[in-house]
């Protein structure tokens, strides 16, 4: 197909933002990466741009060798791939029932969960009742509270609406029941949108740490990557606390600051190329119906 002159003038226009959006989201990054490989007399003299000075990676073999920071990576890790998983089912849960227009009360179950999307009590009554359940400086105040996000629970019920209605009864025919017909039916259509929404939580709890803030004070042990990167942020700027730290000068101290922060932000960019075929489709899939 031969596309017209003014077609081909518009391709290059996006072509061209694209690579600027692109070339913008990038920078930072490469800023980054470039300190974090940088000497600390370059870093002192704000010599550091897109490019390393004085090559060395001093910062990451202190962060391998600590072992605060390896714990703290394998443990945000596992922390991660549990709650997605946990999220996941607890969405397909949730969803899958809501399907049925014969479900009993169906409709006031819709209201009330999407009443939960809008209104929240509020940070104060949230912190007391997780505190009466005993869940404060526990891994299970990181887990259960975000275990289920109604938008993301939105989605897979409206791709599971777009399946349809001839499979689940030709499956029903056969002697399927609603759990065979989920496992069977719905789980191998929904490749798509369960690796959206796995992205969607992984990232979500990977990034996460205001919860770990609010909620764990006596667990240190249990902090995941990006609170022990805020705590080193905010701890580095005093000298005492920064000695402490093993930070034995000012530049030391920003290089190793930026070797965390890519190894906070490398796994997830690791990740999402995996994931990236399916994300378009899972959305715009689970969002033709609704």
């Amino acid at each position: 197909m031969i596309k017209s002159k003014s077609t081909q003038v518009g391709d290059w226009i996006i072509a061209i933002i694209s690579f600027i959006v692109m070339f913008v989201c990038l920078v930072p990054l490469l800023n980054v990466l470039a300190r974090s490989l940088s000497s600390a007399e370059y870093l002192i003299r704000n010599e550091v741009v897109l490019w390393p000075k004085g090559w060395n990676v001093d910062a990451y073999t202190t962060v391998l060798k600590d072992p605060k920071y390896v714990h703290s990576l394998w443990y945000t890790g596992l922390l991660t791939v549990g709650c997605t998983l946990l999220s996941l089912a607890m969405t397909i849960m949730c969803a899958y029932p809501l399907t049925y227009k014969e479900l009993k009360g169906g409709k006031v179950i819709n209201v009330i969960v999407l009443f939960t999307m809008y209104f929240s009590a509020g940070m104060i009554p949230h912190y007391l009742w997780l505190r009466n359940l005993g869940m404060l400086d526990t891994i299970w105040v990181l887990v259960i509270p975000s275990c289920l996000s109604v938008y993301n629970m939105i989605i897979m019920r409206s791709f599971f609406y777009g399946v349809p209605e001839s499979l689940r009864e030709a499956a029903e025919i056969d002697g399927a029941g609603p759990i065979r017909t989920l496992i069977q039916i719905y789980l191998p259509l929904s490749k798509a949108v369960l690796a959206t929404l796995a992205l969607f939580y992984a990232v979500g709890r990977w990034n996460g740490f205001s919860d770990a803030l609010l909620y764990l004070k006596k667990r240190e042990d249990l902090y995941p990557i990006q609170l022990l990167l805020y705590n080193i942020l905010q701890n580095t700027t005093n000298v005492e606390v920064a000695t402490q730290e093993g930070f034995s000068s000012p530049g030391l101290g920003e290089t190793l600051k930026m070797a965390t922060v890519m190894f906070a932000t490398v796994p997830i960019l690791l990740i999402y190329p995996w994931l990236q075929r399916y994300f378009v489709t899972g959305v715009t899939l689970g969002a033709v119906k609704g």
